[in-house]
């Protein structure tokens, strides 16, 4: 008879875990802190470099007018160099040490990008941004029957547009690779299953 022992996510985190020996801190700033560390692993090996980094936890928001169109903006990206088109997100800000609550941060990100605000929030899901290089946090909204309630109130380094899409232009958009930031794929995905009455994930 075989018989399969099942390994407890304690006893995962025992056997799996990797321990931090050094690290140097390359760029540290009010933005970033850009690290390369040497790990030990499980079997005792040590390797080095890891690259990772620290950045403010953000938030990303599916909102939705009482149109039913989906707001999205179109702004340039500079990591591939080009203007793509994504929800509203932004970073949770911190001030004397405490990090903004990620609904106030949700709702305030939403009426600087766009001028619109909305009364039917759900949080979706929390989820790491990317694993791998950065500890940095994800938190993804959905807002319903958005309104027009002000003009937008852009950052100095923020130059965007507001765009009103459809579902079947941003489904079209995102078979066409046109809609390019993975989180915000997710979120999408993540708020279509909600409207169709799938599992709640907040």
């Amino acid at each position: 008879m075989n018989i399969s022992k099942e390994i407890s996510a304690s006893e995962d985190e025992k056997n799996l875990a990797w321990e931090e020996i050094h690290t140097e801190h390359i760029v540290q700033d009010e933005w970033i802190d850009f690290r390369r560390s040497s790990y030990r692993f499980p079997d005792g090996s040590v390797f080095e470099p890891f690259y990772s980094y620290s950045r403010r936890d953000y938030v990303v928001i599916v909102a939705s007018d009482e149109e039913g169109k989906y707001l999205c903006v179109r702004q340039f990206r500079q990591g591939i160099r080009e203007v793509t088109t994504e929800f509203p997100a932004g970073g949770i800000e911190r001030k004397d040490g405490k990090a903004e609550d990620a609904l106030e941060a949700a709702q305030r990100e939403l009426l600087e990008e766009t001028g619109y605000v909305s009364d039917h929030w759900t949080q979706l899901l929390t989820v790491p941004s990317n694993a791998t290089l950065a500890d940095n946090y994800a938190y993804i909204f959905m807002a319903g029957k958005c309104r027009r309630a002000a003009e937008q109130s852009l950052d100095e380094t923020e130059f965007l547009h507001v765009r009103r899409y459809s579902v079947d232009e941003i489904e079209k958009m995102i078979e066409q690779g046109e809609f390019q930031q993975a989180v915000h794929i997710m979120a999408w995905l993540l708020a279509r299953r909600r409207e169709a009455g799938g599992p709640k994930n907040a």
